[in-house]
């Protein structure tokens, strides 16, 4: 969607304030769905609920199509969200059934990887490619919906818990009660989820925003979207050694709390930098981004109190949470730009250090920290 706001907006006669209000009503279902989509996934399972909503997000996604104006576009994309939100989570918590501990970490680093994969490829081939290959952003939607529907199919056929050497527990229903009761009062998940918030406000608004503002400035279409695409992609190239090193190490927060420092440098420098400049600092926040989601869902999953029973309810209470940020970042961010361009990533700077100040007050999950504890 963000490489293809431009085309949007002069079609629809969008505002730049608009645009982000557009890009946020994606996030805004989870503020009233996640938490529920969580107790559903842990009471019904992961394939099914799948297959369900990936088919559902993919008839509403297409309908974005048929958007006439800015309340239309807004609606659907509302729609959207409700039923594609649930996705994002339910795809970890199959890898909280399916993978031991030892390989947690690793698995949710590769579904991070697909996301950005799939994040890349759509940022340069959907404005520059596909738009004028099937003749416009309405036909690129129809097309996406299509593909989310088939994929959504297929996921009926998976097998719902695999069987893994190593993996001797099979994931039980539990009823939502139970759910919803045990997970409210584990203190971790609370500043897990706020930290998620504040990243993805963070996230959310500046990959929304960045290929706008650049177009601003004078670079060309391919440059703008290449500039996002790379963003992506070089999460896309961190998410994997990342996840991969907080394995071997056996600590989460080890990763996290550098990889956040990082991200501050990469988009404050975004404030400052011009030209060809800006390029090493996209790279450079982009590179832990995908890390940042999959080793704090790593974290909730390992949490004590949580596990792969009620992994679904905590990452439902989180992704509630982070719909908050990833709603009023991006208008907030985009108005403030108006005013300054520079205020917009001086703003995502500032999210980005409360949420590495809430990470501190993470107990640590990781198996070599747990064990140096209990003096193993």
């Amino acid at each position: 969607m963000p490489v293809l706001f431009k085309e949007i907006s002069d079609e629809l006669g969008l505002d730049l304030v608009q645009v982000g209000v557009v890009w946020g009503m994606s996030s805004l279902p989870s503020l009233f769905t996640a938490f529920a989509a969580g107790l559903i996934l842990d009471r019904f399972g992961s394939t099914r609920t799948l297959g369900v909503t990936c088919i559902i997000s993919g008839v509403f996604g297409a309908l974005r199509g048929i958007s006439a104006g800015f309340t239309g576009l807004a609606t659907f994309m509302f729609l959207y969200g409700l039923f594609s939100v649930p996705l994002y989570f339910a795809a970890h918590k199959a890898a909280g059934e399916w993978f031991t501990d030892k390989q947690l970490g690793l698995a949710n680093g590769i579904l991070a990887m697909g996301m950005g994969v799939g994040s890349v490829l759509g940022e340069m081939i959907s404005a520059t490619v596909l738009s004028p290959l099937l003749g416009g952003w309405r036909n690129i939607m129809f097309v996406f919906g299509a593909i989310a529907i088939v994929i959504g199919l297929l996921w009926f056929k998976v097998r719902r818990y695999p069987e893994l050497k190593g993996k001797t527990d099979v994931v039980a229903a539990v009823p939502f009660r139970q759910s919803l009761v045990q997970v409210v009062r584990v203190r971790s998940v609370w500043f897990l989820a706020l930290f998620q918030l504040f990243l993805f406000a963070y996230s959310g608004g500046l990959m929304g925003y960045l290929p706008l503002y650049l177009r601003s400035i004078g670079w060309p279409t391919v440059g703008a979207d290449g500039a996002l695409a790379a963003f992506s992609a070089a999460s896309v190239l961190g998410v994997v050694p990342l996840s991969l090193l907080s394995d071997r190490l056996g600590l989460r927060k080890a990763i996290l709390l550098p990889a956040a420092l990082v991200a501050m440098v990469g988009v404050g420098l975004l404030s400052v930098v011009n030209g060809p400049a800006i390029w090493p600092c996209v790279i450079l926040a982009g590179f832990v981004q995908e890390a940042f989601a999959a080793i704090s869902i790593t974290v909730i999953m390992e949490t004590k109190g949580v596990g792969p029973a009620y992994a679904g309810t905590a990452l439902g209470l989180a992704t509630t949470l982070s719909g908050v940020g990833g709603f009023l970042s991006p208008p907030i961010g985009n108005r403030l730009a108006l005013i300054n361009p520079s205020f917009a990533f001086i703003f995502w700077v500032a999210l980005i250090a409360v949420a590495f100040c809430l990470l501190l007050f993470v107990k640590e999950t990781g198996r070599n920290f747990m064990r140096k504890r209990q003096g193993i």
